[in-house]
């Protein structure tokens, strides 16, 4: 068995672009564009990048919900894309995803029971007497009332429906849950309390998660290791301690540069970026941030680096090295 639960190898997720009556292909998205990610069990894994560096569109075609345009998707070692319909339909209860808003993400004529009822429904799990004591179960999970059950999701508050969103990926005991953007859309101090309780159902569930966030601060707090992202491409994977301790990339340094620092007293070296991310649909040659890179030499616009090995997992593609 692989030591792997979920991996993808040379993963690419391009989206044509349609014009005239026709609706012929004029170019192509290339929102993801040739990655390598690789989740071990038990582990927490951060994909980081400014928006639309592809970290969401890479985490939904790890989970097949976006159907890959070249590459491989791998569960335990066997390939997701050799699957049947009824094997994928199987696995579904193994991955489970928490949605970025929590207000779109909860259907607004169905209560609380019924939200978290419905994949049961879908996978024929925890029927009769069993199922009520599920519901309670996982309402209790995440720090809710069993007795608000029979609420809508309108009577709760924005911390409160990502707890229900939460419960909803629980609901089927899956292996792996994805977690895109989580917390983005919540409160500082509602983000600490989904942080921690994510920590916790970790522990709990002995789970593995993949975190897609822009937040550093969420970030370090909550992985063992963490991939960065630019415009498509895996610029920087390490260990949470080697991205925040001794990042090599010229990106990962400027991101990381860009965290605010909770003492005022306390000088930063800022690295301000010029320029605006170039366009996923005509991607830069060669390395795809030499246009905003300030130690860019003549090599990055022609030749696509490739990763170099700093040791214990450690790697950067940069022609810096």
């Amino acid at each position: 068995m692989s030591e792997f639960l979920l991996q993808a190898e040379d993963l690419k997720v391009h989206f044509p672009i349609r014009k005239g009556i026709l609706s012929r292909v004029q170019g192509y998205v290339y929102a993801v564009d040739g990655i390598d990610i690789e989740l071990r069990k038990g582990e927490t894994l951060g994909i980081v990048g400014e928006s639309g560096c592809g970290k969401s569109t890479a985490g939904l075609a790890m989970m097949r919900l976006i159907e890959p345009t070249f590459g491989t998707v791998r569960w335990q070692g066997r390939d997701m894309g050799e699957m049947s319909a009824k094997e994928m339909r199987a696995l579904r209860r193994e991955m489970q995803l928490i949605f970025q808003d929590p207000y779109s993400s909860l259907n607004p004529r169905m209560n609380v029971n019924q939200i978290l009822s419905n994949p049961m429904d879908v996978h024929g799990m925890y029927k009769g007497s069993e199922r009520a004591d599920r519901l309670a179960f996982l309402l209790k999970t995440v720090g809710m009332n069993p007795d608000q059950g029979m609420r809508y999701p309108h009577e709760f508050s924005g911390g409160q429906r990502q707890r229900l969103g939460i419960a909803r990926a629980l609901a089927l005991n899956p292996s792996v849950i994805i977690g895109d953007e989580p917390v983005s859309a919540l409160d500082v101090s509602i983000q600490a309390q989904i942080i921690n309780l994510l920590m916790d159902l970790k522990k709990q569930f002995d789970l593995s998660l993949l975190i897609i966030s822009h937040d550093l601060a969420v970030v370090e707090y909550i992985c063992d290791r963490i991939v960065v992202m630019y415009l498509g491409k895996v610029v920087e994977t390490g260990s949470y301690t080697d991205i925040y301790s001794n990042p090599k990339h010229p990106y990962t340094q400027a991101l990381l540069s860009a965290v605010p620092v909770p003492d005022p007293r306390r000088a930063k070296n800022r690295q301000i970026l010029t320029g605006d991310v170039p366009s996923p649909i005509n991607p830069p040659s060669g390395c795809r941030f030499h246009t905003r890179c300030p130690k860019a030499m003549d090599i990055c616009s022609q030749e696509t680096p490739v990763a170099t090995n700093f040791g214990e997992g450690h790697q950067a593609s940069c022609h810096l090295y």
